[in-house]
């Protein structure tokens, strides 16, 4: 098992649910967190304890966003007017590894980071090599001619894990994506319950 697959299954494990819906995590099997006290730990939560629980799993789910990161986020969706969680989301999906991980150029979203980092996505016919690259309606991502053959990426097309969401319009056969609108929370496919409205909180108190 890799380091980057351990540190996944460490995120299922530590918030007790399967945040990205994948067959072999280990909460389909424990859904207990790990440790020889893992079944004891199941006391209430205070609202504090939820609101932090709420922010980890979803920076969990983007790749375990750094919290300088993620503190950003949700500064930015305050400026921006509208519901700010609505607009974490927003800006969260609008991320160029979420984006290359929904349109399924790769398997997973950690794997949708390095595969940018190693320069193997244009955005508008541009080499952009920025996991946190922020996309803008009607901007184009394609994978470089060359890359297109990768076993990550026919990988990634082969998935059955989930659905490309209809807020992206994806031809599987040149294998680009374009971005037709930022979604609303309620469009974006989690397999599990966020709750962006409790992150909000945790950062409005801080």
């Amino acid at each position: 098992m890799t380091k980057r697959v351990r540190a996944k299954y460490k995120i299922d494990r530590r918030m007790g649910e399967n945040i990205w819906g994948r067959p072999k995590s280990p909460v389909n099997v424990r859904s207990y967190a790990p440790g020889q006290h893992g079944q004891l730990r199941k006391s209430k939560l205070s609202d504090f304890g939820l609101q932090i629980r709420a922010k980890q799993k979803l920076k969990g789910y983007y790749a375990n966003i750094n919290e300088r990161q993620f503190k950003n986020i949700f500064k930015e969706a305050v400026r921006i007017k509208g519901d700010t969680s609505e607009n974490i989301i927003g800006l969260l999906e609008s991320r160029l590894d979420a984006f290359v991980y929904r349109a399924k150029f790769v398997p997973t979203v950690f794997a949708a980071r390095q595969f940018i980092n190693h320069g193997h996505i244009k955005v508008n016919g541009k080499r952009v090599n920025i996991p946190s690259f922020r996309l803008k309606t009607g901007d184009v991502v394609e994978i470089k001619e060359k890359s297109k053959n990768l076993e990550i990426v026919l990988n990634g097309q082969e998935s059955s894990e989930r659905d490309i969401p209809e807020y992206i319009e994806c031809d599987t056969k040149k294998l680009t994506a374009k971005l037709i609108r930022i979604p609303k929370f309620d469009e974006v496919p989690y397999p599990v319950q966020m709750e962006p409205n409790l992150v909000v909180e945790f950062y409005s108190r801080n």
